[in-house]
């Protein structure tokens, strides 16, 4: 973890206090924050520092297939199964299991997960004596789990389990100067690993760095250094004259305010909130990389209701990512 700006040295000092005890983390922050390597900071700052950090992907587990993949079955518990079959709560071995992207669980998921993070034991399928875990849970989202579950989308009584230690990841605009330090790391990344010689940017990039609202965060950031360092043929990368329209150029609308004067304030009213509307759907594509449901999902609307929206501006998926 790369920072110094007051928000990132907020969220350090409060890794370090949690790491001291062994209490359930619950992570949020916008996709690209980087809610893993918080996780694994927490994990190695902690007593368990020695014992294995196993990362899941909630979202990538079928739903029919969550109880198998975390607990594990016993020889023929199931059609096709001709030995033991290893879970990853016990591939934790004392260490710490988290879990990303907790809010794409299914409830009958939830149930699940709620049952073994009461008394952290579990049965393997077909297995009939339970088996203690003893593992730290560290969960992620990026999305507000108390919001979803006043939508009834996520248990309550799950949220109330896990959400001990709290920690919210600031999004990278608003980490003044974060940004360049980033940045520099990706390029000796980049030197290290594809051997073309050491570069830097430009004063003007740098500075455009604090203004550039990153909707990917510090993931985009790392893709467009990966980038331009392998496109660049100077020692010095200038990409400061694309910066100030990367979103406009990616999703195909202004984000500056219409041109008011002479309207009506109904008619300007009318017109700003439609601006604002674009930019706003825009950027939630860009975010999701397209993914229709997904972007509904991160600003909190129904995918249908999303839908419309983009229907309504004339906003398809093709013409969003035509230049990206």
């Amino acid at each position: 973890m790369i920072g110094q700006s007051p928000a990132f040295v907020k969220v350090t000092q409060f890794i370090e206090k949690i790491a001291g005890c062994d209490a359930p983390v619950l992570i949020e922050g916008e996709t690209g924050t980087g809610k893993e390597l918080a996780a694994r900071a927490i994990h190695e700052s902690g007593a368990r520092r020695d014992r294995p950090f196993v990362p899941i992907n909630c979202r990538a587990i079928p739903d029919t297939l969550i109880e198998n993949e975390l607990f594990g079955h016993e020889r023929d518990s199931c059609s096709g199964a001709q030995s033991k079959c290893p879970n990853l709560i016990a591939h934790a071995r004392s260490g710490t299991l988290f879990l990303d992207e907790v809010d794409a669980l299914s409830p009958k998921a939830q149930v699940t997960l709620l049952r073994f993070f009461q008394d952290q034991e579990y049965l393997p399928l077909g297995g009939g004596t339970a088996r203690s875990a003893k593992v730290r849970i560290i969960i992620a989202s990026n999305r507000n789990l108390g919001y979803l579950a006043e939508k009834g989308e996520f248990r309550l009584d799950l949220l109330f389990r896990l959400k001990i230690m709290y920690l919210t990841l600031p999004p990278l605009r608003e980490r003044q100067g974060d940004a360049a330090l980033l940045a520099d790391y990706f390029l000796r990344e980049c030197s290290a690993r594809f051997n073309r010689g050491n570069k830097t940017l430009h004063p003007n990039t740098v500075a455009w760095f604090d203004k550039y609202s990153w909707p990917g965060n510090i993931r985009e950031l790392e893709n467009l250094i990966y980038r331009e360092y392998l496109l660049a043929d100077e020692p010095v990368i200038n990409i400061a004259s694309l910066a100030p329209t990367l979103v406009e150029r990616r999703s195909g609308f202004d984000r500056r305010l219409p041109e008011l004067n002479g309207l009506s304030f109904t008619e300007a009213k009318n017109r700003a909130i439609a601006a604002f509307e674009q930019y706003y759907l825009a950027e939630a594509m860009i975010r999701a990389h397209g993914n229709v449901t997904r972007a509904a999902s991160l600003v909190g609307k129904d995918r249908r209701a999303f839908g419309k929206l983009l229907k309504k501006h004339s906003m398809s998926k093709n013409k969003l990512f035509l230049e990206h």
